[in-house]
């Protein structure tokens, strides 16, 4: 990634990277509001195909219309070469991102609210506990996103998640403040749940320097 049309022989920095992530979300965000849109349309994926502006699907055959549509969209984000098989996971390669310390603390902070929530009872109504686990959750993407280039051939997109992971895990702590006000949660509980978060957040902070640095010694920029 990176080598797009308009910038051949360049590698991207993490504001480029951020600006054509920000272009891919809202992509994204416009492909799925339409599916919700026009989900009993009868003449659905001819609408969606024209507003996404994907003319070679617009004859398409309707049964297999939604999965070269997602196919059209991974191929949109840059995601179709991130595809792997289980045996590659294994073997190594993208699946490494799941053995990083930050990434499996991450993981485990998801499971750790998880079993909190289900001790504490109904909370999925909850604006701050859907939040706190939402952000979480994201995070721990972004985190697998960001750890799955073990070559760290594109430095500017590792930055990029990173600095979206930091976003994520900050919204979780601000709503980790207002759930500590709002529901019965003990002291002992909210310190390992405020714990865990600057954790994952100092680690991320560290991370994003330390790429930072390389890209420095490698690009001189």
């Amino acid at each position: 990634m990176g080598n797009h049309d308009d910038q051949p022989e360049r590698v991207w920095d993490e504001y480029q990277w951020e600006r054509f992530l920000q272009q891919q979300d809202r992509k994204t965000e416009h492909y799925m509001e339409l599916l919700e849109k026009y989900m009993d349309h009868p003449d659905r994926d001819q609408i969606i195909a024209r507003e996404m502006g994907w003319s070679h699907l617009l004859d398409g055959a309707e049964e297999d219309w939604l999965e070269e549509a997602d196919a059209q969209l991974a191929s949109e984000l840059g995601l179709e070469d991130e595809q792997t098989t289980p045996a590659e996971s294994e073997e190594g390669g993208i699946g490494d991102f799941e053995m990083h310390p930050l990434y499996k603390a991450s993981f485990a902070l998801t499971v750790w609210i998880d079993q909190l929530f289900d001790e504490l009872g109904d909370l999925q109504n909850h604006p701050a506990a859907v939040k706190l686990a939402t952000q979480s959750a994201i995070a721990s993407a972004k985190l697998a996103a960001a750890l799955s280039d073990d070559d760290i051939d594109e430095i500017g997109m590792t930055i990029a998640y990173l600095k979206r992971a930091l976003k994520a895990i900050t919204n979780a702590m601000e709503a980790a403040v207002s759930l500590r006000s709002e529901v019965p949660l003990t002291k002992d509980r909210f310190a390992v749940l405020n714990n865990r978060l600057f954790q994952i957040r100092d680690g991320i902070i560290t991370l994003m320097g330390d790429y930072r640095t390389e890209w420095r010694r490698r690009y001189g920029a």
